[in-house]
Order: structure tokens, then sequence, then C-alpha cells
């Protein structure tokens, strides 16, 4: 699969720059969240890729799907395992493979989490947001999996896209027993991405 990326790179950039990876939601694409990239550090790099999951009514998606946020199995491997070989590849490889984030937004966060939990080791930390693991698609949230991890969980009180079970699923594993290193925020409004949540995006980012 041939990945259509968006780019924001820093004037100053080189092996040590930081990568930022920008994984959209359903029925977006590769424009939709690179903007975000204006608010967030300007020391790192940031790429938005397009899902490979072309829909019927416009967008693209990260898997096929049985109904909301409840990925097919085989769908999710299959982009984990492309998206996994453009990270092996020669563009990110100009930057800092130890200091590669995730930051995904619903089901760009369904696929930021599968990722992590996959391989932990690969990336540096991951924000996640408006979304819920796809625990029922074939990742295994074990026990102690994000040992010392930095894990961002942002999400709307007032979202009623994704199923409040998976929701508070997620939450307890993040909390409870993934061992992450995790900072939860809830924000006042739905299914999307605010201002105050994006600063404070920025500070975790700064942060580690």
């Amino acid at each position: 699969m041939e990945s259509i990326v968006v780019w924001r790179r820093p004037v100053k950039r080189g092996p040590h720059t930081p990568l930022v990876v920008l994984l959209h939601g359903r029925g977006a694409d590769e424009n939709d969240l690179i903007d975000i990239a204006d608010t967030l550090p300007t020391t790192f790099v940031y790429a938005s890729i397009r899902a490979p999951v072309a829909l019927p009514e416009g967008g693209y998606n990260w898997f096929e799907s049985r109904g909301v946020a409840r990925p097919v199995a085989q769908s999710l491997r299959a982009s984990m395992d492309a998206l996994r070989a453009w990270l092996d590849g020669s563009e990110p490889a100009q930057y800092n493979r130890e200091r590669t984030y995730l930051l995904g937004f619903s089901a760009g966060m369904m696929m930021a989490s599968a990722l992590l939990l996959d391989d932990p080791a690969r990336f540096a930390g991951a924000a996640l947001l408006s979304g819920a693991i796809p625990f029922d698609a074939g990742i295994e949230a074990l026990p102690q999996r994000l040992e010392g991890k930095p894990v961002f969980y942002g999400r709307g009180s007032l979202d009623d896209v994704i199923p409040k079970e998976l929701v508070m699923r997620t939450e307890r594993y993040l909390r409870e027993r993934s061992g992450a290193q995790l900072l939860l925020r809830d924000y006042p409004h739905g299914h999307s991405i605010s201002e105050h949540e994006l600063e404070d995006i920025s500070d975790w980012i700064e942060s580690h």
C-alpha cells in the first residue's frame, strides 16, 4: 500500500527530531488533523496519514467495521501492518525512532491504541482521543502491557458517538491494568477536539 501523507516539518530538523504520527477519524482523510500541528510543539515533525479503507459515503477509515467502534480484526491487522511498514520506511527514518509518538482521534484512536498495545517498545507514547481500545478485534490488552508508557487519554463528556461501555472499559484498562503513565482528561464537548484539549496535549508532549 502506498501511503498518502501530509507533513509539517520544522526548518531545523534531523535524526534527533521527534515524530508525531496523526491518525484521523472515520470519514476523514490526511488533511483532517494536520492543522493541529500549528498548536503543538514546533520542534516536532508531524505526519498525517490517510487511512487505507475508502468509504462509500466519502472519506476513509482504518478498518472495516461490524458496528460503531467495532473493527473487523483482519482488516485492523492489515492496516496495522501497512502502517508499521511505512514507519520502518525511508521518510520516517530521517527522524528519531526512539521518540515516535501516536496521536489518534476516534477510529484513529482505535488504530493508535492497537499499534501501541501490539508493540509498546516501538513508540514513545500516545495521545488517545475520543475513542476506545479495540478489545474484541484481536488486540491483547494484557496486564502491565504499557508499563511506564506515557499515555494521554482525552474524551468529551458529551460524546454520544462512541458506545459508553467501550469508553468505560478503555478507561478501566488504562487506569487499573495497563501500567501506563496515564493522564486522563474529560472535556465538556461532544465528539471533537477542543482548543483546551489541544493545549493540554501540547503540554503533555512537551513534558515527554
